[in-house]
């Protein structure tokens, strides 16, 4: 029967084994927490910072603003087109004018029938009375002479010749033929009517046109400089608020490591009480130690369980702080390389620079220095704007109607103009005198802003290095009392276990270490963010 329940109990160990590799690698594997140096966390502080990137959008657009500027050197081109109705037409002549051009061939044929009618009456009564005159003549002529006289009166074909010159009617031999000109010369009339009534109605213009400037009173140059003063005084206030992330990405980082150290060192204090309540408590019950002594190492036991639980929540709200910093979720799980070192490393020793450099190196100067150069560069550009302005122009123009063969409605083949233009001011109330003032005075405040901030920087740099300096010293002598702290816990530990030392001496000593320690661990925070705050005073990055 014994045999039996071992060989149940057998399989089924077996068979939970078996059920257990089968689960393992289904199981997930514990997460590990994302590893940050000090310059992962820069770059990523300098990556998320809503600040920082609109500073780098202002760069951009100062780019913009510069290019903007270099244009102006370019000349212009613009082309243009235009549609224009007109509901009434043109005319050139009167209506009078315009119905005697479209019946001039119907006038022009009148005349002329009545100037013929005359002509034929003229020229009818001029050869009656030529012919009357002739015969007269003739017969005067025969009758003087007998032989003429007996000879052709008395002939048959003379009789019959005076008679039918007698019957003659002068104006049957005058007939003048004149051509009908009325209608084609009322055709050309109408179209000259035509021509003088331009159909205006539909107007089409299209324009090419080329402007350049030549002199515009150094209005382009200095304002290309401003551009590209406004673009470094972009740059210097993007540098300026990255010193500022960086330090307070530094700052919180060491914060961390710091926070970390003491909380290793509140759970070691806590387990130290933990053992020693364990070993007063085994000598109480051996009658070598009184009640007394278990309770004073039991209070000061609870109170490092309440100084590491304070450490623990300090230290998850440092890293919620820095993942805020450097862009991540908040519940991010992060350890950073420095946060299990057992004291603060010492930070590179800043060099030492001269104020000339400090000024050239911070932004803030750069700044203020930049910005009364744009004052006296937009100054000149007020200057400019009351400077004669010259500049070249060019047009190629086409238009419907036409109106270079006449006015007809079809497109011209265009025409190019070319010229110079020139603009003078004269007279606007003193604006631009007043304008170019206001913009001295502004060029004035920035450089006495300028001067100001020099001696508020030589003030900060002298302060910093104080800071930086009382820090070093500060950890040297924390370092210093560490050591003390150490020693003389190691011997009231030994005197403790030999039983020449009592309970409190222990306690004092290991409060004593605590205390060292954490300073130690202060002091070495303290001076790295001096470190930090002394780079950015001095403008390093």
């Amino acid at each position: 029967m014994k045999m039996t329940d071992k060989m149940s109990k057998g399989i089924k160990m077996k068979k939970e084994a078996v059920i257990l590799a089968l689960l393992l690698p289904v199981l997930p594997l514990t997460a590990q927490p994302q590893r940050l140096t000090l310059d992962d966390c820069r770059e990523m502080a300098l990556k998320a910072d809503k600040d920082l990137q609109q500073a780098r959008t202002r760069i951009e657009m100062a780019g913009y603003d510069r290019k903007i500027a270099l244009a102006n050197y370019f000349p212009t081109v613009s082309a243009t087109g235009a549609y224009l109705y007109n509901n009434r037409d043109i005319a050139l002549v009167e209506e009078f004018q315009s119905s005697m051009l479209q019946s001039a061939g119907s006038i022009m044929q009148g005349v002329m029938e009545g100037a013929a009618a005359s002509m034929e009456e003229q020229i009818s009564g001029a050869m009656s009375q030529a012919m009357t005159g002739t015969m007269t003549q003739l017969m005067t002529a025969i009758q003087t002479n007998p032989a003429l006289a007996q000879e052709y009166m008395s002939s048959p074909m003379w009789q019959t010749v005076l008679g039918m010159l007698q019957k003659m009617d002068p104006s049957s031999l005058v007939q003048l033929q004149l051509p009908d000109i009325s209608e084609p010369v009322n055709a050309i009339g109408a179209d000259i009517d035509k021509a003088l009534h331009p159909d205006l109605h539909n107007i089409w213009i299209g324009a090419v046109t080329v402007q350049q400037p030549v002199f515009v009173g150094g209005k382009i140059l200095y304002s290309n400089k401003m551009a590209a003063w406004g673009e470094d005084l972009a740059q210097s206030k993007y540098d300026l608020e990255e010193a500022q992330v960086v330090l307070d990405v530094e700052q919180a980082y060491w914060q961390i490591v710091s926070i970390a150290g003491k909380k290793r060192l509140s759970e070691s204090y806590a387990d130290l009480l933990h053992t020693l309540e364990s070993d007063v408590n085994a000598s109480v019950k051996a009658g070598v130690m009184t009640e007394s002594d278990a309770l004073q190492i039991k209070v000061k036991a609870n109170e490092a369980d309440m100084l590491r639980t304070k450490a623990t929540n300090g230290l998850t709200l440092a890293k919620m702080l820095l993942c805020q910093r450097i862009g991540l979720p908040l519940d991010s799980d992060i350890e950073l390389a420095d946060e299990h070192l057992d004291m603060v490393p010492l930070p590179e020793c800043p060099r030492d620079k001269s104020l000339d450099d400090i000024y050239a190196d911070r932004p803030e100067t750069r700044s203020l220095e930049l910005a009364s150069r744009i004052y006296d560069a937009k100054a000149k550009v007020i200057r400019a704007d009351g400077l004669p302005k010259v500049a070249l122009t060019a047009n190629w123009l086409v238009s419907n109607p036409n109106p270079y063969n006449g006015i007809q409605n079809t497109w011209n083949g265009g025409m190019l103009s070319a010229g110079v233009m020139v603009n003078i001011p004269l007279f606007h109330g003193l604006e631009n005198t007043n304008k170019y003032r206001k913009a001295r005075a502004e060029a004035s405040l920035y450089r006495t802003q300028l001067e100001d901030a020099k001696e508020k920087i030589e003030l900060q740099v002298t302060r910093e290095r104080k800071t930086y300096g009382e820090a070093l010293e500060k950890l040297s002598m924390a370092q210093a009392h560490l050591a003390s702290a150490e020693e003389n816990l190691r011997t009231a530990t030994i005197g403790f276990e030999a039983g020449v030392i009592s309970t409190s001496t222990v306690l004092s000593a290991q409060t004593t270490w605590l205390s060292a320690h954490s300073d130690c661990l202060d002091a070495g925070t303290e001076l790295q963010m001096a470190a930090a705050a002394l780079r950015k005073a001095e403008g390093m990055k």
